[in-house]
């Protein structure tokens, strides 16, 4: 991504991405590091195989949002307007902000599908209007890099990034009805998913 320096987004875009993770590692070490060791597993901790394949595929995604960016502006196949830059890097900061409050709001907000022993049903903060606030955050989050980074051609990676966390939701949607005890009835009552009011 990085191969000339004129690529002013990507390196504002590496300061961005830095400074937010470092903040929330840093938040977390404080706060609750019980979370921050639940968010740091590698890839392969989950228990069910189709989930470990699902975050392959997921950093896979990620990953070409970055290569199918950095090729749309070496071979300038986008002309995205700065307007339209500055609001992709707000996109992300959201994304971001919304992970954040997340993580303040559930510290059960693992990186894997499990039930810990003193697990609860988490209904307030974001979770009073979204089932997968995290996952709102990011689709936010992969929604402004593209366009943060000058690309058009990178939203392209937003449709498999979408049908992943829709399988991921399913299966821990199921998960969590049959291990976690008042999940089903969180479900009964907030209907929406993703986006309040609409899915």
């Amino acid at each position: 991504m990085m191969g000339n320096l004129g690529f002013w987004q990507a390196w504002v875009y590496l300061f961005v991405m830095a400074a937010a993770s470092a903040t929330m590692v840093v938040y977390l070490q404080r706060k609750d590091p019980t979370l921050l060791r639940r968010r740091t597993r590698g890839l392969g901790a989950e228990k069910d195989a189709s989930q470990n394949v699902l975050q392959v595929l997921a950093m896979l995604v990620l990953s070409g949002t970055f290569v199918l960016s950095w090729c749309d502006h070496r071979y300038a196949w986008s002309h995205v307007p700065l307007i339209v830059d500055i609001a992709g890097f707000a996109l992300v900061v959201l994304g971001f902000l919304i992970y954040f409050i997340v993580f303040r709001e559930n510290t059960f907000a693992g990186a894997t599908v499990e039930v810990v022993s003193d697990q609860k049903v988490i209904t307030t903060g974001p979770y009073a209007r979204v089932r997968h606030p995290m996952y709102s955050g990011l689709l936010v989050l992969l929604f402004g890099t593209p366009l943060a980074l000058g690309s058009w051609w990178g939203l392209l990676m937003v449709v498999p990034m979408a049908l992943i966390i829709a399988l991921r939701i399913r299966f821990e949607e199921r998960f969590l009805t049959e291990n976690l005890p008042g999940y089903a009835d969180y479900c009964r009552k907030l209907r929406y998913r993703l986006i309040p009011f609409i899915c």
